[in-house]
């Protein structure tokens, strides 16, 4: 556990401030074919001051973590402020204030403790054998277990000082099948929890349900038939949907990538997307639960808020960090995030996804003639003009309204906005997944999901 030795050095703040200390904690196993073939720890930690000054940020960082570190990187961060703004003299005024934000630091009772490597080690081999006792047809499995702990304390000039604890465990199944003319087909499943790996991953028979179904699409790809090319009528499970949301969409309207000339600046109060569709970054409560990743303190210090982004079809609001807020004249929800002690805070996403609807999965099916039902991808891009273009690697026909043979892998493109546009049916479930990291210069655990949507795309062919 972090001792506070932040709060000490608040008397030596002269201009907006953010001092952070921050330890991340990785253990990561892999297993392939029975075989560990990575068994790692990674611990990285230190801390960083951030100091703002006429429109500039001076910023400084070290890895050790004492009271003379913390001294030492405040009073570099200080005079690297200094210099930026002598020398580039944007002339901005100091940042607006965070008025009425509670600025005590409570350190919280450690909700983490430390887990033996063994943990990991014996629950993949457990796993595996399993695996390779059961599906007799897989020519290969990788299994990864994988455990992240991450814990902050925030001490800044004007607003929340902060005491985090996110510890995120993880298991990834990587299943292999030969198809009748020798050539391999791949499908991944993940399993994600917020919370010690050992509260959740005890027992690989709790999995075996999960597995099973992966199991069999994996057959059922093995034997499959190629996509019809084309611009198609298709069915998103929730999980794709969520992660065309997060990168065709989510990215495209952080505030930073909008001053860079997005393709959601000129869209602000315009109609982007269906008027089924609504799109929220919730910070840390989402239809009434829990998110999945809850974020109630930024990394500047900002009281974390919901951002609407899209609601009833309109582009209504970005993600912001403080900087940004001001330049836009709206207030910030504390969407400035950092991964590692040694990164300057960035507009990032949180828990990013469209809003459940008043369908079900089986009615979206049943009204597509023509189409396909497209459930995971593997890989994709998207860039800030919102056009993007995913792998699928697993999906299915579907011929008068019903569900028909899987295909292998394929693609899909388009522009998100303008996919949005023809999201006639939108189902009334929600899956959230975790267990990614979203890639914007720095790495950022992030929550993404939503229901499952009826849209048109276009769809690759052989």
């Amino acid at each position: 556990m972090l001792q506070d030795y932040l709060t000490a050095q608040k008397a030596n703040f002269k201009d907006h401030t953010e001092l952070r200390a921050q330890v991340n904690t990785n253990k990561r196993v892999t297993m392939l074919a029975g075989n560990m073939v990575a068994n790692m720890q990674t611990v990285k930690g230190g801390v960083s001051a951030r100091v703002y000054r006429g429109g500039t940020y001076g910023f400084a960082s070290g890895a050790e973590y004492t009271p003379e570190s913390v001294k030492s990187v405040l009073a570099a961060a200080t005079q690297n402020a200094i210099f930026m703004d002598t020398n580039i003299k944007k002339g901005e005024p100091p940042l607006p204030s965070l008025a009425g934000a509670p600025a005590k630091m409570e350190l919280k009772k450690p909700i983490f403790e430390d887990i033996p490597q063994s943990i990991l080690i014996d629950y993949a081999r457990a796993l595996d054998e399993m695996i390779c006792t059961k599906y007799k047809k897989i020519s290969s499995r990788t299994i990864i277990a994988d455990a992240l702990y991450k814990e902050k304390l925030l001490a800044v000039s004007d607003g929340t000082d902060n005491h985090m604890f996110q510890p995120r465990a993880m298991v990834y199944v990587f299943l292999t099948m030969e198809t009748n003319d020798g050539v391999p087909v791949e499908l991944l499943k993940s399993f994600s929890q917020v919370g010690r790996f050992d509260e959740f991953f005890t027992d690989p028979r709790t999995l075996e349900e999960d597995l099973d179904s992966l199991y069999k699409a994996l057959n059922e790809k093995s034997e499959g038939v190629y996509a019809n090319a084309g611009l198609r009528q298709c069915v998103l499970h929730p999980d794709l949907a969520g992660m065309l949301s997060h990168e065709a969409v989510g990215h495209t309207v952080e505030a930073d990538l909008v001053l860079g000339g997005s393709v959601a600046g000129p869209a602000l109060n315009k109609q982007v997307a269906s008027e089924l569709v609504s799109m929220t970054d919730f910070a840390h409560t989402a239809f009434g639960e829990p998110c999945p990743l809850p974020v109630y303190v930024d990394d500047e210090g900002t009281l974390a808020e919901d951002a609407a982004l899209i609601k009833d079809g309109v582009l209504v609001g970005y993600m912001h960090n403080r900087e940004s807020a001001r330049h836009f004249g709206v207030k910030p929800q504390g969407n400035a995030r950092a991964f590692e002690f040694s990164d300057e805070p960035l507009i990032r996403m949180r828990n990013t996804v469209i809003h459940p609807g008043k369908d079900k999965l089986e009615d979206l099916i049943a009204g597509v003639d023509d189409g396909y039902y497209l459930v995971k991808t593997s890989n994709g891009q998207a860039d800030s003009t919102g056009e993007f273009m995913f792998g699928i690697d697993l999906g299915y026909e579907i011929k008068n309204g019903k569900l028909g043979k899987a295909i292998r892998e394929t693609t899909i493109s388009g522009v998100a906005f303008e996919m949005l546009k023809t999201v006639d049916m939108i189902s009334d479930d929600m899956a959230w997944e975790i267990s990614g990291f979203c890639g914007k210069k720095q790495a950022m655990t992030t929550g993404m999901g939503g229901p499952a949507l009826r849209c048109k795309m276009n769809i690759g062919g052989r």
